[in-house]
Formats: C-alpha cells, structure tokens, sequence
C-alpha cells in the first residue's frame, strides 16, 4: 500500500482516475485524429478530443453506483489538475489560471450537455453539428469526417455500455479504434 494511502491522503480512486486519465488522453491522442480526420493538433485541437472521450467514460459512469459517480468525479478532478498544471507549465501566471479553468469547466458543461443531448437523437446530424462546432469552430470539415467522429462516439457509448463498471473501477478503458470505422 502506498504511504499516501496508509496516511489518508489519497482520495479512494485516485490512482484509478489517473490512469483512466491517462487512458483517455492516449486515446485523444491517437495521430488517426489529427491526420485522416484533420481535426488541429493544436492546444484547443488536443482539448475537445480529451473532452470527448472523458464525456464518453462520464456518459457511461453518470447513472452507475455511487462508486461509479465518485471515481467519475476524481477523474474529473484529475482532468482539471492536469490543465492546471499545462497552463501552468505555458507561462500562465497564478492569476490567470483560475480564471482559465473556471472557462475550460464552463466549456466542458456545455459540450457534456450538447453531446449528450445529440447521443439522444436517432440519427447522426445533430452530433454531427455538435462536432462541427466544437472539435472545428472556425473551419467547415468534410462532411465524411464529421459522420465518422459522430459515428465513432455513438460506438463507443456501445462499446462502453458493454464494460463492466467493477472493469472501469479496476482501471480499465477500451475505446473503439478510430480507423476501424473507416
């Protein structure tokens, strides 16, 4: 057992959380994003696809047990320090991160309840749209690259309702492989 454990300074899943964290960001990461899919391999690019798929384990963990919630919000947590931490590192002074992540929060809420709203709809236009706006603000996509990132997070909400939580609670993550779908 680790000494910050044995100490009461760890919260309970947060070894869990960070490599569920890291998990997701490798999967944000995957270079098939950012070549095939042309979406930025920018700061901002980076951001929305660990956005999606952290709302992707968030959207599978939000109706579990409580244990399930808990780890979900020390990988939130977990999330924001990492942020923190990356502003930090870019030079941002003490008193402009606050601010910094209380608009990545506020935007992270908004793209939740935007993707989450889409994921209700039966077809993929709405997600779509949600992608547009989000993943390539300023820039008009393919439409082809849009119906794949829609399609892809609608596979891995599928794909992730077939994990068990007791799996994600022992830190385990299986997104689908983006360039499977194409």
């Amino acid at each position: 057992m680790k000494l910050k454990a044995l100490l009461g300074l760890e919260k309970p899943y947060e070894g869990t959380a960070f490599t569920l964290y890291g998990l997701i960001v490798a999967q944000a990461r995957q270079p098939y994003f950012y070549s095939d899919l042309n979406v930025k391999d920018t700061l901002e690019g980076r951001y929305e696809m660990i956005i999606i798929h952290a709302f992707l384990l968030f959207h599978r963990l939000k109706a579990e047990s409580e244990k399930a919630t808990e780890l979900g919000q020390v990988v939130f947590d977990t999330m924001f320090k990492d942020f923190d931490q990356s502003l930090r590192e870019m030079g941002v002074g003490d008193m402009g991160v606050g601010p910094q992540i209380k608009k990545m929060a506020t935007s992270f809420y908004g793209r939740a309840g935007a993707y989450d709203k889409a994921l209700e709809a039966s077809d993929n236009e709405e997600l779509a749209q949600v992608i547009a706006r989000n993943v390539f603000n300023k820039t008009e996509p393919e439409k082809r690259v849009l119906e794949h990132l829609a399609t892809y997070m609608r596979r891995n909400v599928e794909q992730l309702e077939r994990v068990s939580v007791e799996t994600i609670l022992d830190g385990k993550l299986f997104y689908v492989d983006p360039e499977a779908l194409s």
